[in-house]
């Protein structure tokens, strides 16, 4: 595959070449931090996602969808992870998956972008934008060819009915409630996948 039919530019910005292309979940993550004790932070992340990218003729006809296994979230406690797994948090039994579908893509500058989306969480859907920014292209050993983004984004998670918190002796309360998420995605062209 040349890099001709594989890359492009436009406005002076190399771009993956129009299609289907699917996120590599063995290198792409998302990640998270929150306050903890309104001083210090817990970081985690969800170690099984799923999704596609479908790069347009316009760039600003591209779409995204990304679904993410609820019950892999991993903060390296094994008790903090099954507390965010149940009913307080997650409700991974009775919700699964959390999920993004974009809605609408915007260049901000000379590598950026803003990707404007609903996030579904707890069956709860809210807008969600987030800041993109462009990482790359290129062939893989393999005869492929990959390309990587970046996103962040800041939640609050009592949108998405998430509210359990408890009061602290000292004021404020044990976990905040902003979260900040990044997401770094890795994908590969369908005909790549195959390779």
């Amino acid at each position: 595959m040349s890099t001709t039919t594989a890359i492009r530019t436009i406005e002076g910005l190399e771009l993956p070449a129009p299609g289907e292309w699917t996120i590599d979940p063995s290198h792409s993550a998302v990640t998270f931090s929150s306050r903890h004790l309104g001083v210090g932070k817990v970081r985690g992340r969800f170690k099984a996602l799923e999704g596609s990218l479908r790069i347009g003729e316009r760039p600003q006809d591209s779409e995204v969808e990304v679904r993410i296994d609820a019950a892999s979230i991993d903060t390296g406690t094994e008790q903090r992870d099954d507390h965010l797994r149940s009913p307080d948090f997650l409700d991974v039994e009775r919700y699964p998956h959390l999920t993004y579908r974009s809605t609408a893509l915007e260049r901000t500058g000379e590598d950026g972008f803003v990707l404007q989306g609903e996030l579904t969480i707890r069956d709860v859907t809210r807008p969600v934008d987030l800041e993109v920014t462009y990482d790359g292209a290129g062939h893989d050993p393999w005869g492929g060819t990959r390309t990587a983004f970046t996103a962040r984004a800041e939640i609050d998670r009592e949108d998405f009915g998430i509210t359990w918190n408890q009061v602290l002796e000292t004021g404020g309360f044990l976990v905040g409630r902003k979260v900040r998420i990044e997401i770094e995605v890795e994908a590969a062209r369908a005909a790549a996948k195959a390779a």
